[in-house]
């Protein structure tokens, strides 16, 4: 008896990466989510340009990155720091297939203690800044290209001392619905992604000392279902998701990846 050997699954080229030759853009990214999302672009393919507030936090995430990284930095609230972001894209790429907006800033004030300080750099950071990080892109960024903000769970659930933050989520998530009705004719598809606790800088950093941050964790994580609070780089595979074709009839949602946070 003779039998038929097929070694086509011995040859076959290894699957080409989901993001090969596509150009992303990625706000605040020297750290945590963004920087994590910047190593999966790149090993997924993509070239990547990255930006932050602080220079020698950039450097060190270029670092980190490796290759296919130019790191631009600048605040998002300051329009002509996006401005020369663009133009760096502009004359190196001359385009953009994926804006990642993911710069934003929280801190915990309860109401009656919320200054107007507090409230306007929240709101120009996270509300002004996403704007303008995703208006500016337009004229780069390709027809049937994706554009990924990051909310967050707590648009979807009350927290305490965090209502100005959370209230920024609940704009960010109503600028996807919109937006893809905006962009509808140019088949761009805008999505958020909402995470839930997470451990990044940004997050240690509501909190002054290590016993409160570790406090922080164990509320955080007690709250969550899956019982722990998440790494980046597992926002990051969900961003990959919705910047690649894998999610290519998926516009206009908020895409949790909080443990069930706010499914309960």
């Amino acid at each position: 008896m003779r039998f038929r050997v097929d070694t086509h699954f011995h040859t076959k080229e290894k699957d080409m990466n989901k993001l090969e030759g596509k150009v992303a853009v990625i706000t605040g990214a020297n750290s945590g989510i963004g920087l994590a999302t910047a190593q999966r672009f790149v090993a997924e393919g993509a070239y990547v340009y990255i930006t932050g507030r602080r220079q020698s936090e950039l450097d060190a995430a270029v670092q980190k990155i490796g290759k296919n990284v130019t790191a631009v930095q600048g605040d998002v609230s300051n329009l002509a720091d996006l401005d020369r972001l663009y133009a760096t894209v502009q004359q190196r790429h001359g385009h953009i297939d994926i804006v990642f907006a993911n710069a934003g800033v929280g801190e915990f004030v309860p109401l009656g203690e919320i200054s107007e300080a507090h409230f306007d750099k929240t709101f120009d950071i996270n509300v002004k800044g996403m704007l303008f990080t995703v208006q500016k892109a337009l004229p780069l960024l390709r027809d049937g290209g994706s554009i990924i903000l990051t909310a967050s769970s707590t648009a979807n659930k009350g927290t305490p001392a965090f209502s100005v933050y959370s209230a920024t989520n609940a704009a960010i998530r109503s600028f996807a619905r919109s937006w893809i009705l905006d962009l509808k004719d140019r088949q761009i598809r805008v999505n958020a992604v909402s995470p839930g606790p997470t451990n990044t800088p940004g997050s240690d950093d509501l909190v002054a000392t290590e016993e409160e941050r570790e406090q922080y964790r164990k509320n955080f994580a007690a709250s969550v279902p899956l019982g722990r609070m998440a790494d980046p780089d597992e926002i990051a595979k969900a961003v990959v998701f919705l910047a690649s074709d894998d999610s290519s009839f998926v516009t206009g949602i908020e895409l949790a990846v909080d443990g069930g946070l706010a499914q309960i």
